[in-house]
């Protein structure tokens, strides 16, 4: 699929993508601390992160080759190559340490990327125990669009479904549950009237 949308992904999905800019401004990796993007597509998150924090260090994991091939490109046209790097793998079941000779980051974020993946919960298990102790994982993505109008919602999803996304109405109640299971603090907050979900994790040092 993104043989060809990976030219045009970041100008067509700015628009719809809400949320993304609100949790990078909130990261604040510790200095020298490692960021993990699960899903990073064209690496536009990445950039940001990299230039917004200079002294962190800056990795990204996408299943699809189409847009780690974007992804590189944008990369080194930013001049960051020396501080992002890319791999490919499956967001449910990757070593971390082979890919990237880290056992785990201090933070670790998934941006619209859960909607995409079918296994989502095993790729949100997966973002938790990934993260190092005293870390946080950041999540945006789809909301139940609880508070939205029916004829807007209709439509929004039909949009999406036309790009193989379904929003995952039960992030809330999965994100407190797994949290509650790892023994980590987590919360979610509602944004745009359920349009989105931003969700945070914070695992004790």
């Amino acid at each position: 699929m993104y043989r060809f949308q990976r030219h045009i992904y970041d100008a067509t999905r700015k628009f719809y993508l809400l949320g993304r800019d609100g949790l990078i401004a909130e990261l604040k990796p510790p200095p020298g601390g490692a960021v993990l993007e699960i899903g990073c597509g064209t690496g536009r998150n990445l950039i940001k992160i990299a230039r917004r924090y200079p002294q962190a260090r800056c990795y990204g994991l996408d299943v699809s080759e189409e847009m780690l091939r974007t992804a590189r490109e944008q990369v080194v046209k930013a001049g960051l190559a020396d501080r992002i790097t890319l791999a490919q793998a499956d967001a449910t079941s990757f070593d971390p340490q082979a890919l990237f000779g880290r056992a785990g980051f201090e933070r670790v974020v998934i941006s619209y990327a859960l909607s995409m993946i079918p296994p989502w919960r095993e790729a949100l298990a997966e973002a938790v125990r990934v993260v190092a102790p005293g870390g946080s994982l950041h999540i945006v993505d789809f909301g139940d669009q609880a508070n939205l109008p029916a004829p807007f919602r209709a439509v929004l999803n039909r949009w999406l479904a036309l790009f193989h996304v379904t929003p995952r109405k039960d992030l809330d109640a999965v994100v407190t549950g797994l949290c509650a299971e790892a023994g980590v603090i987590g919360g979610t907050t509602r944004l745009f009237g359920g349009y989105s979900v931003q969700a945070v994790a914070i695992k004790p040092a």
